[in-house]
């Protein structure tokens, strides 16, 4: 039995193809640990980002050797350390944060905290669920920033992206009137979560919820005195005219992902699979997600 297995980094970030896939040494998980053999890791924009330097940049990363990509995942527990019941063979989806790490999901195994998985319900294949908990729990968090709407007035920017459908969704349920911007082809699938559309935004709205990172455009078209939350940690725009201005930060929930994985199972919130491509075309599946205009994730299998 190999006691190494295949994992994606990059060394000297540059974009897709600074990224390489190189032999680590298996580790057993520790207490309150466990192993996963991954079966799937969404390709999302914050790995490009990682892949192109961006937060090595900011100073958010400082890895001596290599830097890990990616941040959620699917697959089946294969081992598990002291004080951990979950069992071996379950099926579960999580996700690891942090940008300074030296690994990440884009792998063929992970050792993570128990706490930062849920198990994936009977009715939701691995490859699904690979894409849900980073959009997934960033929404849940992104809307408790938000808090409570009573009745205001929410733009979601990005409403037919991953984060900006689950946002949409959830937002509804804490009462705010949603409108979501995105493009004319998105249409459907927007007014399909409940919400109000448009292709175009004037000023005045009493939070914008900026899950296509406008950043400076986005905050212009709050009110003044209203509430921005944006998704670019470190580079959130100014507190200009009143405005708050909040920015997400997504942590690993496993509790709270069990009810995001079955509410995906269900259906009433949204998990699209673009393309399954093998580890080996990391690089292609990037430079895909870069050119833009991609409904739904990458989904790399080991």
């Amino acid at each position: 039995m190999s006691r190494t297995f295949r994992t994606a980094v990059v060394r000297t970030p540059g974009g897709p193809d600074s990224i390489e896939i190189i032999d680590v040494p298996i580790v057993e998980p520790g207490p309150g640990q466990v192993r996963v053999e991954i079966a799937g890791a969404a390709v999302n924009p914050v790995d490009l980002a990682v892949a192109a330097g961006l937060f090595h940049r900011r100073g958010l990363v400082n890895q001596p050797h290599h830097t890990g990509l990616g941040w959620d995942f699917a697959g089946t527990v294969t081992a598990v350390g002291p004080g951990v019941e979950v069992p071996v063979g379950r099926r579960v989806a999580g996700l690891i944060d942090g940008f300074d790490r030296d690994f990440g999901t884009y792998a063929e195994q992970l050792v993570v905290s128990a706490d930062a998985i849920a198990p994936v319900p009977d009715g939701l294949d691995l490859t699904t669920a690979a894409v849900v908990p980073l959009n997934g729990l960033a929404a849940a968090q992104l809307v408790d920033l938000l808090g409570d709407g009573r009745g205001r007035r929410l733009l979601v920017t990005g409403a037919a992206g991953a984060l900006g459908g689950n946002v949409v969704a959830l937002a509804r349920e804490r009462g705010w009137q949603v409108t979501g911007l995105a493009r004319t082809q998105d249409e459907e699938f927007v007014r399909g979560l409940g919400a109000d559309f448009t292709t175009e935004a004037a000023p005045g709205w009493d939070a914008v919820a900026d899950a296509a990172a406008l950043q400076e455009q986005g905050i212009a078209l709050v009110r003044d005195g209203g509430l921005f939350v944006g998704v670019q940690p470190g580079a959130e725009p100014a507190e200009v005219r009143g405005i708050t201005v909040r920015v997400l930060v997504a942590r690993p929930d496993g509790a709270r992902l069990a009810w995001i994985l079955a509410d995906t199972a269900s259906g009433r919130l949204p998990a699209r699979v673009h393309a399954i491509v093998p580890l080996d075309q990391v690089a292609s599946a990037h430079r895909a997600v870069a050119k833009g205009g991609v409904r739904g994730r990458y989904v790399l299998q080991p």
